[in-house]
């Protein structure tokens, strides 16, 4: 066990250093002025040119990618993440107070996606070629295929506008201060871009769930329990769940990386103040701190679940636990 800790402690740590290459690597070579985008074409063009000199040396566009991840990277290994210009505040101030937001409503839609995909999956297995079956399977397609921010429009223009149920955006109601927010405003608001990404992450799950409860079906196990009286509602329960959920628990921590995408367009859609939102800020802006620190907690979150996952697999499959190597010896 302290041998598999200790080679995820080295994956994680060889992934937060791939992601943060890869963040400062593409800021570096995006098209974006981070001058132009956060003052203005007008703006920047009305200004001296010791005024551009100074914003530039502010916003580090004269300086080297290497140079500014060398220092960045220094930073954070006292437990600095830099500073977000385009926000005016620590890196980590600004994750802190959007990271509430998008983790409930990133898990509300995780859950909520992954228990009805897989009663869903289970269902449409059982009847197999009827109705509920043929529903069930148009259903995922259609959303399967459909964008996400596609679907958020549909569901805010139904919804929110023409039946008045949900606001139109934002995470607590507009002109109330903080303190008189409670948690039924935020769950009014968090509803409907959970239920967006709920929807959307309904398909996958249901639809492999259901392919794999048919070869369940179809085992002799299964068909030998069949041959003893059971049905075959009574069979997969019995005997079969057990095989469902180990592809159910890889498919549904899988899920989180999906799920966190999601939520960036979801955000944009519904306003909704989360890490999503404040990325597509950062990228537009040209905000390298910000987003290398968003991308390192979402690059994080994605590999707890991944190690969540493998360690579940230990508790419903024994078989598959993380165990230590015994030296064998023989007696001559």
């Amino acid at each position: 066990m302290a041998r598999y800790v200790v080679s995820q402690l080295g994956r994680f740590l060889l992934l937060m250093v791939a992601v943060t290459v890869v963040t400062f690597t593409l800021v570096s070579l995006s098209p974006v002025d981070p001058l132009q985008a956060n003052v203005g074409q007008a703006a920047l063009m009305s200004m001296s040119e010791e005024k551009r000199a100074a914003l530039a040396a502010y916003w580090g566009a004269d300086t080297p990618m290497f140079e500014r991840f060398l220092a960045w990277a220094g930073d954070l290994l006292h437990g600095d993440l830099g500073m977000s210009l385009r926000y005016n505040a620590p890196v980590a101030e600004v994750i802190a107070s959007r990271a509430a937001n998008s983790l409930a409503l990133m898990g509300v839609a995780w859950v909520a996606s992954g228990v009805l995909g897989f009663v869903l999956g289970v269902a449409a297995a059982l009847r197999e070629g009827r109705l509920l079956d043929r529903f069930v399977r148009g259903y995922c397609f259609v959303l399967a295929a459909s964008p996400t921010f596609w679907v958020g429009l549909l569901l805010l223009m139904v919804f929110s506008v023409w039946l008045g149920w949900f606001p139109l955006g934002f995470s607590v109601p507009v002109g109330v201060a903080a303190a008189d927010v409670t948690f039924a405003d935020a769950l009014h608001h968090m509803a409907l871009p959970a239920i967006t990404l709920s929807v959307v992450g309904v398909a996958n799950v249901a639809l492999h769930t259901r392919a794999k409860a048919i070869d369940v079906l179809n085992s002799d196990y299964v068909r030998f329990a069949r041959a003893r009286g059971l049905t075959r509602r009574e069979a997969l329960i019995r005997h079969g769940l057990r095989n469902l959920a180990l592809p159910a628990i890889t498919l549904q921590f899988s899920q989180i990386a999906e799920i966190f995408g999601g939520s960036v367009l979801v955000e944009e859609v519904f306003s909704y103040p989360g890490l999503g939102q404040a990325a597509v800020t950062a990228g537009l802006g040209g905000d390298v701190a910000l987003l290398a620190g968003i991308a390192l907690v979402s690059a994080a979150l994605v590999f707890t679940g991944n190690l969540a996952a493998n360690l579940i697999y230990g508790l419903v499959d024994p078989r598959m636990r993380p165990v230590r190597r015994q030296k064998e010896v023989a007696d001559d």
